[in-house]
């Protein structure tokens, strides 16, 4: 097996789920810089552009070979790639801590009407998200995320150990990660996007 000419994509995605490690590096060299491109045109980065594409790969490799069999290998990549820079970007947008009422200020000043609805209505589906916390949750995310605190400082001001902020925090942002998952879209996070330092 030397190049990807020489099979099919079906006779080579066979080899694979058989273990085969050469089809999988015709797969991969075949595809690598493309669907990197893929990748980069969501995330703008290279760093994340490289983790999304090894994840993308290492999940062809793990995928179970009894199930349905992948019809387009593109466009299979290309799912796998948005779904996973969408994670990235919820990520981004939580841990970045973005400012959505300066962001909505902001386009409000300059009259960008789509990119403002957006804001508005992603800013309403995070600030229901944060309701939802329980209220130390709360108060871990409103002083650490909103206020700007260090762990330590939130852990003063509540009387609680800076592993117990930490954990809080934690379980926080996972939740309002999936909660946006569920009531945004690419859109959104796109838009929010462009607002990262």
């Amino acid at each position: 097996m030397t190049g990807k000419g020489e099979f099919s994509e079906q006779e080579l995605l066979t080899e694979i789920a058989g273990g085969n490690q050469r089809a999988f590096k015709v797969i991969y060299d075949s595809y690598y810089r493309k669907i990197f491109s893929y990748a980069l045109k969501y995330v703008k980065s290279e760093t994340d552009a490289e983790e999304i594409i090894q994840e993308v790969f290492l999940k062809l490799w793990l995928r179970d070979p009894n199930s349905l069999p992948i019809g387009n290998l593109d466009g299979y990549f290309q799912v796998l790639v948005r779904n996973r820079s969408i994670d990235v970007l919820r990520r981004k947008v939580l841990e970045n801590h973005v400012d959505l009422d300066v962001a909505v200020n902001w386009q409000e000043a300059h009259n960008h009407t789509e990119e403002l609805i957006i804001l508005k209505d992603t800013k309403k589906v995070l600030d229901e998200g944060i309701k939802l916390l329980t209220p130390q949750q709360r108060q871990v995310y409103k002083l650490c995320h909103q206020d700007g605190l260090k762990y330590e400082e939130a852990a003063k001001e509540l009387n609680l150990s800076v592993s117990t902020v930490h954990s809080h925090m934690k379980l926080a942002l996972k939740f309002l990660r999936e909660y946006l998952k569920q009531h945004t879209d690419i859109a959104a996070l796109l838009v929010i996007f462009k607002l990262l330092p």
